[in-house]
Formats: C-alpha cells, sequence, structure tokens
C-alpha cells in the first residue's frame, strides 16, 4: 500500500531524501525552477479536500490547481470526468491516512498534478485519480468501468499491484510483468506508474532506512531506465536525484555543496554567453528563445567526475527554442560562424532521433578565456515531447480529430493503433514471455533495462532491426527469426561471411544464413554471444528441454562433440594411416625410367592438375602440383625438375580441407555427401571450433579423378558449408 509514504513537511527522522527538493530550491537559479505555481502545501490541500464544497456542479476546490494545470495544455477539456473522480477517489480513500499523517487523498491529487503539469490528457488525469481505489479501497475494476469506461478501466488495472498473499515473494517482479504487459498495449499505464512512484520518492521521510534504501534501488533499476526509454525526461532527472541522495549521501552532499558555490559566486560565464547567442541571432533575424538549463544533481556528479574541476559554464547548458526544423540548422550555422565551436562535441538528433522519441541539436561553443558552453538547439514541439515523452503524445486511440491531428492515431475496422509503442518495447514483452519464472524475469529485467543505447542494422531484404548496444549475430537473428533461430548456421555482415559471435555496429547489413535441417540446435557457446533477453531465454529454454543433446560426449553426429576430439576417425572402407611411401600411382608418367612414383601428401595432385617431381631417396619421385608451396622450396635450394605427366586417368587420392559453420550433425552430413558420390574416405580430422567456425580435413580415394570437381560441389552444399578446397600442407624438408 503507497499510503506509507509520508510528506516531507511532518516533524520525523532526518534523511537524504527530503534535502533533494530543499537544496535544489537553494542551490539552483531562479530559472531552473518551474514557473507559476508556488509548490502545493499538501496539509491545506487535504483540508480542502475533506471541507470542498458539496456541490455537485461544481469543481471541488482541491483539485482547482491540477484543473488550472490542466487547462494550462488543453484548454478545451472537459474536466466533469475529472470531478466525479476525485469524488469517488476521496469517499473511497476517506479516514485512509499517510504515515505522515495527512489525508490519504493528497497522495492520488499530487500524482494527477505531475502529470497534469506535464500536459497529460483528460482520461489518464482520471485514471490517475483513482489508481490507487481498487488497490486499497472496495471499488471494484468493474465499477470503474461502469462510471469511467474501459480505457479508464485498462489504466487503473494495469498500475494495480498484485497481493503478497497470492504471490509472495514472487508479488514485485510479477506486478512489474503485468504493467509492462498492460503498457504494451497503453503506454499510458505506466504514465501514471513513474508519476506515482515519484510522489512516493519525494515523501520518503518517515520510511525506515532500509526501506528507503530498497525502494530506492528498484527506483534506479527498473523505473528511472523506465523513464528514459519513455523519454520523460522531467520525471527521470528528478528520480535520478532523489535516489542520489538516498544510496550516496556523501557524494549528494558534496555536490550539493559544488552547486550551492557557483550560485554564490559573481557573475554567470553562461548567462554571458547566451546573452552572446542572443545577440548573435538577433542580427542573423532567427527568432529564437535562448535559455540557461541549469544540470540537476546527477548531471552535476557526473560531469565533475569525468572532467575533474568544474568551470562555471560546466553547470548548465544553453538551450536554445526555435519554431520551425529548419531553424534548428540555421542557429547552429550562426553558432558556428559567430563563436568558436567545439568540432567534437556535434551530434545531430534530428535527422537520426534517439529511441526515446528525443530530437535535438548538441554543439559546444568556447569563450577566449576557455569557458565551453554546451547548447541545445531544438524546436518548441521537440523540447515538449524531450521533456514530457510519451506523455506528450496524449491519448494513443485518440482519432485525428482529436490529440492526434497528423493522422499517427488513425485505426481501421475500429482496431486500437498505438503510434507510442517503440521497438524496445515490443521485444522486452516478446522476451517475458519466455522468461520461466519471476527471478529469471525479474533479473533479465534490469539486465535488459541496463543496455541503454539503441543501434539499428539492416536486414538483406531492406528491413531493419532495432538491438541494444554491443548485440551480436546470434542476437540478430532470435530478433528476426524468434526460436526459428535455432537453425542459424553463420552470417553476412556489410557483404562478408561472419560468425554468429560478430558485435554489430550501429549501420551495419546484416545477412543470416539458416540451416535446412528442421533439426538443427542452438550451441552452448551461443550463450557466451547472446547479449539481448530474447536470444539468451530461447537458447537456455531449448538447452533446458533437450539435456541429452548437449551432455553426452560419444554422441558420433554431434558437432560439440566432434569439434571437441583433435582427430575423429570418419567411416572408411579402406583405413590407411598415412599414404605409404611407395604406393603405386598408375596415373603418373615420370620422365625417369625405373623410378617408382608417390604422389605427393602436401597437396595431393591428381589429374587434370599441372604437375611436377622431384627425386627422393630410394629411386622414388614425388609428385607435386606446380603451385604447391614446396616446389619452390626445393628449387630455392637446387634440386632438379622431372617432368611429369598424367597416364591413363584412373583411381586416386586426394585431400580436401571443408571450411564450415559449426552446427549439430555436420560431420554426419558431410560423409554421407561423399559417400553418395561413391568416394571412399581414408581419413578425416576435425579440428576443435575457433570462432564457432569449424575445419574439416578429409583424404579420400576416388574411382576416378574426373568426379573431383563434382565432389566438391556436392561438399559445398551441404548446410553450414562455406568453402570446400584442396589442401596445401606445409611440406616436410625432402631428405
Amino acid at each position: 500500500m503507497s499510503a506509507e509514504a509520508t510528506n516531507p513537511a511532518t516533524p520525523g527522522p532526518a534523511t537524504p531524501a527530503p534535502k533533494v527538493s530543499a537544496s535544489l530550491e537553494q542551490a539552483v537559479p531562479a530559472a531552473h525552477r518551474r514557473k507559476g505555481r508556488p509548490r502545493i502545501d499538501l496539509r491545506r490541500l487535504g483540508r480542502a479536500a475533506l471541507l470542498g464544497p458539496a456541490a455537485r456542479d461544481r469543481l471541488p476546490d482541491a483539485i482547482g490547481h491540477v484543473a488550472d494545470a490542466h487547462r494550462a495544455h488543453h484548454p478545451d477539456a472537459d474536466l466533469e470526468p475529472m470531478r466525479r473522480a476525485y469524488v469517488l477517489a476521496e469517499s473511497s480513500h476517506r479516514g485512509q491516512m499517510r504515515k505522515s499523517g495527512e489525508p490519504y487523498i493528497t497522495h492520488p491529487l499530487a500524482v494527477t498534478l505531475i502529470l497534469a503539469e506535464l500536459g497529460a490528457e483528460t482520461t489518464t488525469l482520471t485514471a490517475s485519480l483513482l489508481h490507487d481505489t481498487v488497490e486499497d479501497t472496495e471499488v471494484t475494476l468493474d465499477q470503474v468501468r461502469e462510471e469511467f469506461g474501459e480505457e479508464v478501466r485498462y489504466l487503473v488495472d494495469g498500475v494495480t499491484k498484485l497481493e503478497k498473499v497470492d504471490y509472495g515473494a514472487a508479488a514485485e517482479p510479477e506486478t512489474f510483468r503485468k504493467m509492462l504487459v498492460a503498457t504494451g498495449n497503453d503506454v499510458r499505464v505506466m504514465s501514471i506508474k513513474l508519476a506515482d512512484r515519484l510522489h512516493n520518492m519525494r515523501t520518503l521521510g518517515v520510511m525506515r532506512p532500509e526501506k528507503q534504501a530498497r525502494i530506492a534501488k528498484v527506483t534506479r533499476d527498473v523505473l528511472i531506465p523506465l523513464a528514459e526509454r519513455l523519454g520523460v525526461q522531467v520525471l527521470k532527472t528528478e528520480l535520478e536525484d532523489l535516489v542520489f541522495a538516498i544510496l550516496h549521501p556523501e557524494e549528494y552532499e558534496r555536490t550539493r555543496e559544488l552547486i550551492a558555490e557557483n550560485a554564490a559566486r559573481a557573475g554567470d560565464p553562461l548567462a554571458e554567453i547566451a546573452d552572446e547567442a542572443r545577440a548573435v541571432l538577433r542580427d542573423a533575424g532567427i527568432q529564437a528563445e535562448v535559455l540557461v538549463r541549469p544540470r540537476h544533481f546527477v548531471s552535476v556528479h557526473r560531469v565533475s567526475r569525468k572532467r575533474g574541476p568544474m568551470r562555471g559554464a560546466d553547470f548548465g547548458r544553453l538551450l536554445v527554442l526555435v519554431n520551425e526544423d529548419a531553424d534548428c540548422y540555421g542557429v547552429l550555422g550562426e553558432l558556428h560562424t559567430c563563436l568558436t565551436p567545439v568540432v567534437s562535441e556535434f551530434k545531430d538528433f534530428i535527422a537520426v532521433p534517439k529511441f526515446n522519441l528525443y530530437q535535438s541539436l548538441h554543439t559546444a561553443v568556447a569563450r577566449g578565456d576557455g569557458e565551453v558552453a554546451e547548447v541545445l538547439i531544438r524546436t518548441h514541439q521537440m523540447h515538449k515531447a524531450a521533456e514530457a515523452g510519451v506523455i506528450a503524445l496524449g491519448s494513443p486511440y485518440a482519432t485525428p480529430s482529436e490529440d492526434q491531428a497528423d493522422g499517427d492515431g488513425e485505426r481501421s475496422d475500429g482496431e486500437r493503433a498505438d503510434p507510442t509503442r517503440p521497438g524496445w518495447l515490443s521485444r522486452l514483452l516478446d522476451w517475458q514471455q519466455g522468461a520461466p519464472d519471476p527471478d529469471t524475469f525479474w533479473s533479465t529485467l534490469r539486465e535488459d533495462l541496463a543496455q541503454d543505447r539503441e543501434i539499428t542494422v539492416f536486414r538483406a531484404d531492406g528491413g531493419s532491426l532495432g538491438l541494444p548496444e554491443g548485440a551480436s549475430c546470434v542476437d540478430a537473428a532470435y530478433a528476426q527469426y524468434g526460436e526459428d533461430a535455432h537453425a542459424c548456421i553463420g552470417a553476412r555482415v556489410n557483404g562478408r561471411l561472419a560468425t554468429l559471435s560478430t558485435v554489430l555496429r550501429d549501420g551495419d547489413t546484416v545477412q543470416l544464413l539458416m540451416g535446412q535441417d528442421p533439426a538443427s540446435e542452438p550451441s552452448r557457446e551461443w550463450l557466451e554471444h547472446a547479449h539481448t533477453p530474447a536470444a539468451r531465454i530461447a537458447i537456455q529454454r531449448w538447452l533446458a528441454a533437450h539435456p541429452s543433446s548437449t551432455a553426452d560426449p560419444s554422441s558420433e553426429d554431434s558437432e560439440a562433440s566432434a569439434a571437441r576430439r583433435p582427430a575423429v576417425e570418419a567411416p572408411a572402407e579402406r583405413p590407411v594411416q598415412d599414404a605409404p611411401a611407395e604406393r603405386p600411382a598408375a596415373s603418373a608418367v615420370v620422365d625417369q625410367p625405373g623410378a617408382s612414383v608417390r604422389l605427393a601428401g602436401c597437396c595431393t595432385p591428381v589429374p587434370p592438375d599441372e604437375v611436377t617431381g622431384f627425386a627422393v631417396r630410394g629411386g622414388v619421385v614425388t609428385v607435386h602440383r606446380v603451385e604447391c608451396a614446396g616446389v619452390s622450396r626445393m628449387k630455392s635450394g637446387g634440386r632438379a625438375e622431372i617432368g611429369v605427366r598424367w597416364g591413363d586417368t584412373t583411381e586416386c587420392r586426394v585431400t580436401l580441407v571443408a571450411e564450415s559453420f559449426g552446427r549439430p550433425h555436420l560431420l554426419a552430413d558431410l560423409t554421407e555427401a561423399i559417400a553418395l558420390e561413391g568416394v571412399a574416405i581414408v581419413s578425416a580430422t576435425v579440428e576443435p571450433p575457433s570462432q564457432q567456425r569449424v575445419r574439416h580435413t578429409y583424404t579420400l580415394q576416388l574411382p576416378d579423378a574426373a568426379r573431383l570437381p563434382r565432389l566438391m560441389r556436392a561438399m559445398r552444399n551441404v548446410p553450414g558449408v562455406y568453402d570446400v578446397s584442396r589442401a596445401q600442407h606445409q611440406a616436410a624438408a625432402p631428405q
């Protein structure tokens, strides 16, 4: 029950949390504070909640400030649903108190105010007023639907916690799973949850320190990354500061002192640079608003750790707001022309927006004294989206005549269309279905949310995949094919063959090579290269369901067992350890009467290879392919060549090397392909896999040398094999 949170105005144990808002008021320049309305006195608000007017056709005094904030964004909004929601919430929560002593109704009112100031539409505010009624009172979801409609019921249900009585220790992770699934259909669910957590974090003062720390850690690991991904920067930055104060009180206090010292200094270099920028843009005829944006506590802390001692301009940034997209680039050109740009700091998030709706130009300009000011350039609409994220988009179900005048919300056949559902959320919803238990879901969710940068890679068919930074070809396979990716045998990245472990970069083109064997299996090694939850969970589920496939080292057709052995003897009709020194080769004729002939094992020549010979001890002539490395070595050593020609094309022996991607049953498939060509395997070796590639070396006895090209084609056609070539061993020095 969220009533455990408290108001910092209530006397209680001293904790870091209340210091955050107080120190921000003291240390941060007035330009940084929200304009228009003073901070609400929750005690007065609570009295108004209990003693407000009884007339049913009037808006209760307690939500008058919420109505003012709402109408600032939506002047024509119908406030009647909010009035009825407040009446129901107040009567349902009557008698319930927060630990601070305020009437409980002050909490949903404060949460609703947060959302109203960010521009949330009426349905969200109505649900926000009711968000704890089903959880903490006798109100039911059916009643909410009957009074306020299905959308409000859905939002209230989405943020209602699951009972510990029913779920035990799994209640918290399963509650978040439920909220995320609900958010997949309507992102307003998470908007309400974030505002709810923000107010509870603001009023955490009377909680026990250990409980404060536990709530702060969940906020840090789950809620703050979700706020970042949904683009709600206003909520994210304040949550970061509140968590910082609780989990790192000493560093927080040092940062607060840094901000206070800077605010007390005479002169503000950032304000001076802002004046210069205004003059430059005014002379250029560009209508723009130039604001100084102080950094929040966590941002100051990060900058101080990165840059060391901070200068005046490091404590904030300049924000330039214009009316049109084209004006953003005009501002950039003027600033770079008239001030000294720091080229390495330029980033264009307008042409390439971030995955959380954020758009802006980032640059930096320097003064002669070395002060460097970071500058953000965006339109007013971009600024609204940068601050409020998905909340600024309004209702995902609104028709174009309502919130989505641009047509993004257009629907057909009455189906819901949600333009606010980002790709990362779709992927999260996909992998959570495969999470077998709450613990796996909870730990994987935290890992997933910790990956806060996204890249885009392009498929060979022209589509694209959004993946977290550091993702590999394994991740791309499961993102594109789901569990069918078990059959993936390799990839081409930017047109070149690559292993599945290859880490992808933003803008890469990836073509995934799929095997045709329906029994294809993932390798346990893939887990080392899987970066996304979807890939890891799919591989783990398969391995758990097929323990015998990965644990039986005696399986002859298991790549995992075969590849671990340095030499695997394949079935052979004529097992031979090595070619005998004087094995007759009737197809080769040498220009040296009475000499015995031996085909060199280093290059295994066969007709119609161009060949040459060299005499060795015992009156034997070894025959080599002319491109063999041993030939040039013997020539340089002064050895005389002996002419060799091919006689009748009869049986011959050859060594072939097959390069392949690792996969199960590959050895069996290759030996079957060789046997179907009527070729006998003398010996075969499989080297240990390297980077998921496997090298097979076969010594083969062909009944006719003319069959060699067809044999090599048949081996190349085996799924997973990407090259077959003649062996080129290093020849031993002749005796």
